[in-house]
């Protein structure tokens, strides 16, 4: 408890415990920093849990010329899937055709086109799309994922749950990744580096003071307060940066943020194969369907500004029948406001770039170094989840500017917890855990493989039997897996379980989500006293 109490030195601390605040103190830690991070809530309990789920080089993002970003994305995104190929594995898209394919009227590619080929009325012409997708191709150096190619629609299973107007289509790669495991895989690697991971611990002042800052904590479930100095800050939290530099840090600042809520929502499953679909419309946004959780089929997601950080996004029947209708332009068999089983929204925090829209706003990241209080803070603004890596590699050289000697960069060939096996390694570590632990059914098996990787194993432990796991909470959910959570995995709360570390919340009644609620009140969790322990 002494380390929580009492006034403490760190090189470096970070405000926010979503991707990018983990994923720095990830990288700070590795290169020998002493490092805390403090996120006031549960990791990724904001807009790093409520993305669409991909690593994508963002296709979309060509037309407006965001070249560099995707060219960077694209790379990511085999750099990342050998390092976790347990929450993250390659996926097909399906991108059909037809004539009525719109720009999105304020792109830079829609602009020239419009001037120079009139009569297309803003159409999406198919070579500009067949262009789009050669680049995608080739500007990454793919060496996993294979490449684009064509489709009957008319023929191939791709076709069957579309209508019949749509007769062809392109294929093309891109990765899913389960987003707020991708988070805690982070925050623990860091923790078993060195870094001290603080949740549901608010910043509530940081004071610029001779050679640093010196910062107030307040633990949000218990209301004590604890101080600590640090060499230099990252302000990593999200929708609330701004609200970190102007309250917490009052730094000066001229930095503008623009938040743009994405909702999705979640519905039976549409169509027995495995690939996604890339949907295009006629007001020239996109919106993907994609498998989701075994069962359903994830939807989304809408652009939607989002004036205040305060206010828990929430998707509104306005943005649930904007996607229902979108995809009804393409699907069969249409889907209604009844079949939504689930919904969610996150608010993306993007560096407000002057665009003219939300959809228009950039998804690049941007990293300010502000020394003018002579203690140095770095805030973060935008991103996505799939360059995070490297935008930690990118903070970490804004930060050679405060620390001298810095060591270079490691991240790149380091797997994450769980992730030390081949890419397509998935199937062969199922049946090695199946036949260890022979009471656990096919879905099991790969429900734990996909969350833990190689760490099933310390997991499940000694269990022999179905009874050794304890309480069985529904889904597979056991109490031996809920402990292990606790324990490892920053767990104090049902929703943690239930939402973050897995979606299992999906597959239980309200009657097995009320007794899981029940019991996990009951164990008096304390992040605290269990930061406290390994300290």
């Amino acid at each position: 408890m002494s380390q929580l109490e009492t006034e403490h030195s760190v090189d470096l601390f970070v405000i926010g415990g979503g991707i990018n605040g983990c994923g720095i103190a990830r990288d700070a830690v590795g290169r020998g920093f002493s490092v805390e991070l403090a996120e006031m809530n549960d990791l990724a309990s904001a807009t790093s849990s409520a993305s669409t789920k991909l690593f994508h080089g963002g296709l979309r993002y060509l037309e407006y010329w965001e070249v560099r970003l995707v060219r960077e994305a694209l790379i990511e995104r085999e750099t990342l899937l050998k390092a976790m190929p347990h929450i993250s594995w390659p996926m097909r898209f399906v991108l059909p055709l037809h004539q009525d394919m719109r720009f999105e009227t304020t792109t830079p590619t829609s602009r020239l086109l419009s001037t120079v080929m009139p009569w297309m009325k803003g159409r999406r012409p198919e070579w500009l799309i067949r262009l789009g997708l050669f680049m995608y191709d080739n500007l990454g150096g793919r060496e996993i994922l294979p490449g684009t190619k064509s489709l009957d629609l008319r023929t191939g299973e791709e076709g069957k749950p579309l209508q019949d107007k749509y007769e062809k289509a392109y294929e093309y790669s891109d990765c899913w990744v389960e987003d707020s495991r991708l988070v805690v895989l982070n925050a623990r690697d860091a923790q078993a580096r060195g870094a001290t991971i603080l949740t549901r611990n608010k910043v509530v002042k940081a004071a610029p003071g001779q050679g640093g800052w010196t910062v107030h904590i307040e633990d949000t479930q218990t209301g004590k307060r604890s101080t600590l100095t640090a060499k230099a800050l990252v302000n990593a939290a999200g929708p609330w940066v701004a609200e970190v530099m102007d309250d917490a840090l009052e730094v000066t600042h001229q930095a503008q943020v623009r938040l743009v809520r994405g909702s999705h929502i979640v519905v039976k499953r549409q169509y027995p194969h495995d690939k996604c679909y890339f949907f295009q419309g006629t007001d020239g946004r996109i919106t993907f369907a994609i498998p989701y959780e075994t069962d359903f089929t994830l939807i989304g997601t809408t652009d939607a500004e989002h004036l205040d950080p305060s206010v828990k996004p929430e998707c509104t029947p306005s943005e649930r029948d904007y996607l229902i209708d979108f995809v009804n332009q393409y699907f069969k068999d249409p889907i209604t406001a009844d079949d939504v089983v689930w919904t969610y929204s996150g608010v993306r925090p993007l560096y407000d770039d002057g665009a003219s829209s939300a959809t228009a706003a950039t998804r690049d990241y941007v990293l300010k170094l502000n020394q003018s209080s002579g203690s140095p803070v770095l805030n973060v603004f935008g991103g996505k989840i799939t360059t995070y890596r490297r935008l930690a590699e990118g903070a970490m050289r804004e930060l050679g500017a405060v620390f001298d000697g810095l060591p270079g960069n490691w991240t790149a060939v380091v797997p994450l917890p769980g992730g030390d096996f081949a890419v397509n390694g998935v199937d062969d570590l199922v049946a090695e855990l199946s036949a260890s632990y022979p009471f656990l059914t096919p879905r099991w098996a790969l429900r734990l493989v996909r969350a833990y990787g190689t760490e099933a194993r310390s997991m499940l432990g000694d269990a022999a039997s179905v009874l050794d796991m304890g309480t069985e909470f529904g889904a597979t959910l056991t109490e031996r897996e809920v402990r292990w959570l606790i324990d490892t995995e920053f767990v104090t709360q049902a929703d943690d379980v239930l939402w973050r570390r897995s979606k299992l919340g999906l597959h239980m009644s309200d009657d097995q989500i009320e007794t899981f609620r029940t019991w996990m009140a009951d164990q008096d969790v304390s992040r605290t006293d269990a930061a406290a322990e390994q300290a």
